[in-house]
């Protein structure tokens, strides 16, 4: 068993023993006759006694030797024992957050029953909803995103330099063949377009690639903005020096966080590259500065680059806060099948976080009159290649608005699947200050809310429940209002 464990248990151990006979680390230096400093070190995990000096503690203390050194803890420890013991405090990254490992086994030592009891809520919640150690990654990357405003300045440099390595012009259209010969000719891949369909277990792959002999298996099925992506992701892992990968996309399973992380960071090169920042960012200037939204030209925008929809629509997080001081966003992407009344949100990325909407895990109806869910019924009603909509969604119960372009695709990998992609920008002062079509009459502004069950919108006409969870918060509202009645009057 490592030795770093074994220091912390044993400190652990003491600062809770010497908290319950109510002795302050003075307290017990002069009983012990150790100095303060030392028995700091030994509860913070540091430093582990020799066997005399634990027999003085355990004599000080009336504690019996051998429960001193035992590693077994009683229940107020217990949790924490098991987090030291998995090593979970190194696989949560916590250094992207400026936390050091010593800070937070300060926090756990410091309160143990207090943080037992998180911990134990976190792990349940965890059980309830099947909360994987992947989905955990996928949150700390999440949370990493909008720790920076999800905008990464050193890779943006990175793509900069690599276009003028490769000589490739970033104030045109990237070619997927530019690419490609980038792979082939500088790293030697070898690119095979014909494995993959031949296996129908793997329909929903879409890239496989295989380090030994550097090669690349891609899908037919994929369109060639689709293909660029994959292609700039490979470029990333090289051109970065990446070594802690994952060879199929999209993924199947994650080994370590460093797989997740570095997912993202190939992702955003790949973002970067084929959607360039400096000519995207014009685009979007452009568009802001005209009186009234002409869709045309946001649609123009989105299939101007080598990149999906939904690369367009990630690229704006990144452009907005840096370039327009837009940080109050968030970004939403759905998944519908035909003739189906169930929406999934299975993306979501807020930079501030208070925003609406989130993620719903209580089964309850997401609000229809959100433009992420009406281009979904446009689109499976009308089988079109590209839906969009735009609108001003205020949420009365939270007195915000948020500007909001939804547009939806159909999913290539499945048939009668569709995806929609959004994105909302809080409005504000400065919102206002760089756009100029937010109070055109064009511009509808529709009364949302987050889910029909904890919605007070009166007589919605696309409402799929009654707002069951808004009636028993009532009640209890009521309920406190009388019991706070009685009181008073009986005080």
């Amino acid at each position: 068993m490592e030795q770093d464990y074994i220091k912390l248990i044993f400190g652990l151990k003491l600062k809770q023993i010497r908290s319950e006979r109510g002795l302050s680390l003075f307290g017990l230096s002069k009983l012990s006759g150790m100095s303060k400093s030392y028995l700091n070190e030994i509860e913070k995990g540091k430093k582990y006694p020799k066997p005399d000096k634990i027999a003085l503690l355990s004599e000080h203390l009336d504690v019996p030797y051998d429960d001193m050194v035992s590693l077994k803890l009683d229940k107020n420890l217990a949790p924490i024992g098991e987090i030291l013991q998995s090593k979970l405090l190194k696989e949560i990254p916590l250094e992207l957050f400026g936390i050091q490992e010593s800070t937070m086994i300060d926090i756990i030592s410091n309160a143990p029953v207090k943080v037992t009891a998180f911990i134990s809520t976190i792990i349940e919640i965890a059980r309830n909803y099947n909360f994987s150690k992947e989905s955990f990654y996928l949150a700390s990357v999440r949370s990493f995103q909008e720790a920076n405003n999800n905008y990464f300045d050193d890779l943006e440099q990175a793509v900069i330099k690599f276009a003028k390595t490769y000589q490739i012009n970033l104030n045109e259209k990237i070619s997927t063949q530019e690419l490609e010969d980038v792979l082939t000719e500088e790293y030697g891949y070898t690119i095979n377009n014909d494995e993959l369909s031949a296996h129908i277990e793997l329909e929903n792959l879409r890239s496989i690639f295989v380090p030994k002999t550097k090669t690349l298996l891609i899908t037919k099925s994929i369109d060639d903005s689709q293909r660029a992506f994959i292609y700039a992701k490979e470029l990333a892992y090289n051109y970065l020096n990446i070594k802690e990968r994952l060879y199929t996309f999209s993924w199947i399973k994650f080994e370590n966080f460093d797989e997740v992380l570095n997912n993202f960071y190939a992702s955003y090169f790949a973002g970067a590259l084929t959607i360039p920042r400096q000519s995207f960012v014009n685009d979007i200037k452009n568009l802001f500065e005209q009186k009234q939204f002409n869709a045309k030209d946001f649609n123009a925008t989105l299939f101007k680059y080598n990149g999906s929809p939904e690369s367009i629509y990630q690229r704006l997080t990144n452009i907005l806060p840096k370039d327009f001081n837009l940080n109050n966003l968030f970004f939403l992407r759905f998944s519908h099948r035909k003739n189906s009344n169930l929406f999934y949100l299975n993306k979501e990325l807020h930079l501030a976080k208070q925003q609406s909407p989130r993620a719903n895990e209580n089964n309850e109806h997401y609000c229809r009159r959100w433009a992420s869910l009406k281009v979904l019924e446009e689109i499976s009603k009308n089988d079109s290649e590209h839906a969009f909509d735009i609108q001003i969604s205020n949420y009365p119960e939270e007195n915000t608005q948020y500007l909001v372009l939804a547009s939806a695709t159909k999913d290539p990998f499945r048939s009668d699947r569709f995806r929609s992609i959004a994105i909302g920008i809080k409005l504000n002062t400065q919102l206002r200050r760089k756009v100029n079509f937010l109070d055109h009459k064009s511009l509808k502004k529709i009364d949302v809310g987050v889910t029909c069950e904890r919605c007070s919108i009166q007589n919605c006409d696309v409402r799929q429940v009654l707002a069951t969870r808004l009636a028993s918060k009532e009640k209890e509202a009521k309920t406190a209002a009388v019991v706070k009645q009685i009181t008073e009057r009986y005080s």
